[in-house]
């Protein structure tokens, strides 16, 4: 038994209305020939189906001399974009992650986290690379323990970060960064810092 599909809903004897719709309507367009069609036959149909109909019965449509000319003349305008464009994303050299503070950043926040005396051992991890783990944190929403393997380790990371919570050096940072900003300098990146709340491990 052979398969049988869908019924065609322009049939054979439909391609003698739509030559006759064509021939008193030539400069008609493809819905205008669609609406005739559906009043005379009741049939209402897509306009791709209505183009494969057209061609089945042997109607090609032709443009008219200008009308390529026109279309190639016309200017062609690009829709608006919304949301993040180059700018946005705009990451200076010394930026591993978006997140990270950029020198001019840390320039204004650095006397922040310099301790005077120099005691105890040298520190492993430079107070920069521990900060921009804390930005990276609080930019991105991860847990403490998916930090990339480009930062310290994340335990040394969330250490800082609550040590320094409570010394206040957070809040003070902040601050700097609200000041610049109200004083109209312009910041390369959007770089949130971090405030203390319950993060999870």
């Amino acid at each position: 038994m052979a398969k049988r599909g869908r019924v065609k809903k322009i049939q054979a004897d439909h391609h003698v209305v739509l030559r006759e719709i064509v021939s008193q309507k030539p400069l008609a367009t493809l819905e205008e020939v669609g609406a005739e069609f559906a009043r005379r036959t009741g049939v209402r149909v897509h306009g791709a189906t209505l183009s494969k109909g057209l061609r089945e019965a042997g109607i090609e449509r032709r443009r008219g001399p200008g009308e390529d000319l026109d279309r190639a003349s016309a200017p062609v305008s690009k829709p608006t974009r919304y949301g993040y464009s180059d700018a946005h994303r705009a990451q200076a050299p010394e930026q591993i992650y978006a997140s990270c503070l950029s020198d001019a950043e840390w320039l204004r926040v650095q006397d922040i986290f310099t301790n005077d005396g120099g005691r105890g051992l040298p520190p492993q991890h430079s107070r920069r690379s521990l900060l921009d783990a804390c930005c990276y944190v609080v930019r991105t929403g991860c847990s403490w323990r998916m930090l990339p393997k480009d930062f310290p380790r994340w335990q040394n990371v969330y250490r800082t970060f609550r040590r320094w919570s409570d010394q206040g050096k957070v809040a003070r940072t902040r601050r700097a960064h609200g000041d610049t900003e109200r004083s109209g300098a312009r910041r390369p990146v959007n770089t949130p810092l971090p405030a203390r709340g319950r993060q999870r491990l």
